[in-house]
């Protein structure tokens, strides 16, 4: 099955309202979907693999609103309890999650990947994640990222 239909599979199973919403994959990098498509960037939730400098990686996948930057050094490197921490390179994120760079989302992701979320997308109504690829986007109620197994986490992005 392909990787579009997992993520929807597992969005619609998390009993959430959301809608889908279908792009151009050439918009589909987050500042220039928001700007083609009239999303606001602080509704807008980017999910990122990191991964460890260890063999094998620790891998974890963490939503971040696009006005904030993920703060892999600090806040995420202790969550995973590693010493050394970066965005997953584009070949690693495709190998563990069957996604690509600008698709990324939380639904779907291997069962023993954490999911960190942001704790400002808790007080949103909605927000606009991947979909699985880069011609998909989800918005989704904060609800549903939680549903699946997303752990809203103080800091664990800081402003631009």
């Amino acid at each position: 099955m392909d990787v579009e239909a997992q993520v929807l599979r597992a969005v619609a199973a998390t009993g959430a309202d959301y809608e889908v919403v279908e792009i151009d994959p050439a918009l589909a990098d987050t500042a220039a979907f928001c700007a083609h498509y009239g999303y606001d960037l602080a509704a807008s939730g980017n999910c990122i693999l990191v991964a460890s400098r260890d063999e094998p990686p620790v891998l974890a996948a963490c939503v971040a609103l696009a006005t904030t930057r993920l703060d892999v050094n600090k806040r995420v490197r202790k969550l995973l309890g590693v010493r050394k921490l970066s965005f997953a390179p584009a070949e690693l994120t495709r190998e563990v999650t069957g996604m690509e760079i600008g698709g990324v989302t939380p639904f779907a992701l291997p069962p023993d990947t954490p999911l960190y979320l942001d704790a400002r997308i808790r007080d949103l109504d909605r927000v606009i994640v991947g979909g699985g690829s880069r011609r998909l986007k989800l918005l989704v109620a904060p609800e549903a990222l939680a549903a699946v197994g997303g752990e809203f986490v103080t800091d664990l992005a800081v402003d631009l």
